[in-house]
């Protein structure tokens, strides 16, 4: 399989500004009311067309759109719109585009990755994909929505592979008759202090057991899930409540979105953008959630509707470290985040490997980092995705092939990336990579840079 990094190039900084009929929108969904003259913010284009200004780091500080289409509530005008397929050939010898030269330029922006504004560390840099790993889909596993793991990863994935045992924990206590509110305030404490349960939905599972396990070896403490007094106090401490309200935006509804994701990669290579399917779906993964339990908690409510107030999680800051050392754990499906010094920093649930697509074993190092990737399919290379024989280019969105992050391994074919099926991490096989929700694959980019270490351990 084959897959290119395509990011958000910027053009010169003398493209052209928005006239007065258009209106600056920041990345937040906020009216820009005023530039900055102090050369600390310049106009460009990115690989859409789109008048934008940008600061020296390269990130978007706002966008400039038509005022109709910002005040627009809905989003029909963008539906059924395609683009004929194009690739290149198989022999064009610029089949993979080249790497930048630089980490920081006009070719790099964060501003499709929310949580992405600060500088960010050394060697991230748009890059070429190579592969990732989804295959046909005709061959994937079942999925199970339910609390429990489904195709469970065999004991190993090479009968030649040295084994190498992963990191034992201190088993958690078991989760006893709790409520939905009682199970989200338990998830939320896990996700600020960087041991993620996955999507926030209020439900029991493995991936809450996982992180409250490793959440213990990092701290040296013990935490008694089945105590709500003392998880409140503890949420308290981390920056309050689970829950908070939202105020829906005007770019919050008017997109873009896409009306629906097909399975077929010609019909995914015709579309415009990868993008978010709905209001819904973006907020969701804005606020680490199920989208279900998303619409749950907000009966009724109307999310297409600018001014709306929805509740949802108070995900709070980012776990910000350095990391030294990734374990890739096959068979807790976690993957786990070292200091320099040894110390367990983060988890995160993960799929990982299959028996018939395993993840590699042994020592592997990160090579570089891509946001927002792009993603080009080549049948001659891994797979047939269907009946598609010809290369396909897919653009970039969090609802591509590899979601919103890369990280690229040195073994070739390789790396650690997000999803656009949050809820499915850590109860399905991955087709050789380490898939992680787009929101913890951000955190970790943002903690690594080129030449960490990772292993892969049984």
């Amino acid at each position: 399989m084959a897959a290119s990094v395509t990011g958000i190039a910027l053009a010169p900084a003398h493209a052209q500004q928005p006239s007065r009929e258009t209106i600056l929108v920041s990345p937040e969904g906020d009216i820009l009311d005023y530039i900055p003259n102090d050369g600390s913010v310049r106009w460009a284009r990115d690989n859409r067309g789109n008048t934008v200004l940008v600061d020296n780091w390269g990130n978007v500080v706002a966008t400039a759109m038509p005022a109709g289409r910002y005040f627009a509530r809905n989003n029909d005008y963008r539906r059924d719109r395609y683009r004929d397929v194009s690739g290149y050939p198989e022999t064009d010898p610029d089949y993979f585009p080249p790497a930048p030269s630089s980490d920081f330029g006009d070719d790099l922006t964060t501003s499709s990755v929310p949580e992405m504004r600060e500088a960010l560390p050394g060697d991230i840099e748009r890059q070429t994909l190579p592969d990732a790993d989804f295959g046909n889909s005709q061959q994937m596993p079942d999925f199970n929505d339910g609390n429990d793991d489904s195709a469970a990863l065999p004991e190993t994935t090479d009968p030649n592979a040295e084994f190498v045992p992963g990191p034992k924990f201190q088993p958690a206590t078991a989760l006893g008759k709790m409520s939905s509110a009682e199970i989200t305030a338990l998830q939320v404490f896990l996700d600020r202090e960087g041991f993620s349960p996955g999507v926030i939905d209020g439900k029991k599972g493995s991936n809450v057991t996982k992180a409250i396990e490793a959440w213990q070896n990092a701290t040296g403490d013990t935490l008694d899930p089945n105590n709500a007094d003392d998880i409140l106090e503890r949420l308290r401490l981390s920056g309050g409540m689970a829950f908070t309200t939202y105020e829906i935006t005007a770019a919050d509804a008017a997109g873009p979105y896409v009306a629906s994701i097909p399975d077929d990669y010609a019909q995914k290579a015709a579309l415009p953008h990868l993008s978010y399917t709905s209001t819904t779906e973006m907020l969701a993964e804005k606020f680490h959630m199920d989208e279900a339990y998303l619409k749950e908690i907000n009966p009724g409510v109307d999310f297409t509707i600018p001014g709306t107030i929805v509740k949802v999680i108070d995900t709070g800051t980012p776990k910000t470290g350095k990391v030294a050392k990734i374990l890739a754990d096959k068979g807790r499906k976690q993957v786990l985040a070292y200091d320099e010094n040894g110390t367990l920093i983060a988890a995160y649930p993960a799929s990982i490997g299959s028996a018939d697509t395993p993840s590699p074993s042994g020592l592997v190092t990160v090579e570089r980092i891509a946001l927002n990737p792009g993603y080009t399919y080549n049948p001659k290379i891994n797979f047939q995705q269907g009946s598609n024989n010809k290369v396909l280019t897919l653009q970039p969105g969090p609802n591509g092939p590899v979601g919103t992050v890369w990280i690229a391994l040195s073994k070739p074919t390789y790396g650690i990336h997000g999803t656009p099926e949050p809820s499915k991490i850590g109860k399905t096989q991955s087709h050789g990579c380490i898939r992680l929700t787009n929101w913890d694959a951000t955190e970790l980019a943002k903690m690594t840079s080129a030449g960490v270490t990772v292993e892969f351990v049984d």
